[in-house]
């Protein structure tokens, strides 16, 4: 990979390797049910278990982006996420924190109020009209993630002409309004499982090295999304194995940042695949 920086309260943070960014959820009906944390003791204990496994980025989210999901209040989605970065901190001052909002108000508070140093958005500043405006104005990095429609209603939205330009076009156009805004640090998701089938999910995946024409990081979330569960006919639960299979491959063609569930797995893909980049194709020892 590229080595990177994020500019991080004023402190260019440098990554020579890939990034694991771990999922915390403080939410009741996030698809994978361990991920999920209800209580300060319960964050505590997953945020303490991501950091000595050795996430590099915690993303927590306090609003359900499964196909189908309810609504959650402003206030509500702010609640969340203030006991939840408030008992992250505890166990883990120094961690860089991501907060996975689509709302541009909860952004502004989770940085100014909570200590939220990343802004992660599943919508890419469409949903709302404000957020790009609002990064700009915060100075931190912005992840944007492609999706057509809202997560309520993005399996509607699947049809497309010719799927890599399509999502290449719109992604273009919301990284133009970020860098006229003033946002520096841009992180491209391409969006995997969000308005997308099973087989486009792969047609992404097996064409990754297309999105490093952006040059900024790119980030692939497929922690143990249907693209694994429907492929291999299993639960969540049992997608640990094909989550890994899809995060190596990933790691190899490009991916910059792992979001995942699995920490330790993840660690150990950078690992074994950092080693095997040491090595031309062609030579001996």
């Amino acid at each position: 990979m590229k080595p990177f920086s994020l500019n991080i309260n004023g402190d260019l943070r440098q990554f020579d390797h890939p990034v694991v960014m771990g999922i915390l959820n403080v939410t009741p009906d996030s698809f994978y049910a361990e991920s999920r944390a209800f209580s300060s003791d319960e964050v505590s204990r997953k945020v303490d278990e991501m950091v000595r496994q050795g996430a590099d980025i915690i993303d927590i989210g306090a609003y359900s982006s499964r196909p189908g999901c309810e609504d959650v209040s402003v206030d509500e989605e702010l609640r969340r996420l203030e006991f939840g970065i408030e008992a992250l901190r505890k166990v883990a001052p120094d961690v860089i924190v991501s907060v996975d909002t689509f709302r541009a108000a909860v952004a502004r508070k989770a940085v100014t109020e909570f200590s939220a140093n990343i802004i992660n958005d599943i919508s890419g500043g469409v949903i709302d009209e404000d957020m790009v405006q609002t990064v700009a104005d915060l100075h931190v990095p912005y992840i944007a993630m492609h999706m057509r429609g809202t997560a309520a209603d993005m399996t509607e939205h699947t049809d497309y002409d010719n799927l890599l330009m399509e999502i290449f076009e719109e992604l273009a156009q919301r990284i133009s309004a970020l860098e006229l805004a003033g946002v520096n640090d841009i992180i491209i998701d391409p969006g995997f499982g969000f308005s997308k089938t099973l087989e486009q999910n792969y047609m992404i995946l097996r064409n990754l090295p297309f999105f490093k024409v952006f040059q900024m990081p790119l980030l692939v979330g497929v922690s143990r999304k249907s693209m694994v569960t429907k492929l291999l006919n299993i639960s969540a639960d049992e997608a640990l194995a094909g989550t890994t299979s899809l995060n190596m491959y990933a790691l190899q063609h490009g991916a910059d940042i792992l979001r995942v569930h699995d920490v330790a797995a993840a660690v150990q893909s950078v690992k074994i695949c950092e080693q095997l980049q040491k090595y031309s194709s062609i030579g001996n020892l």
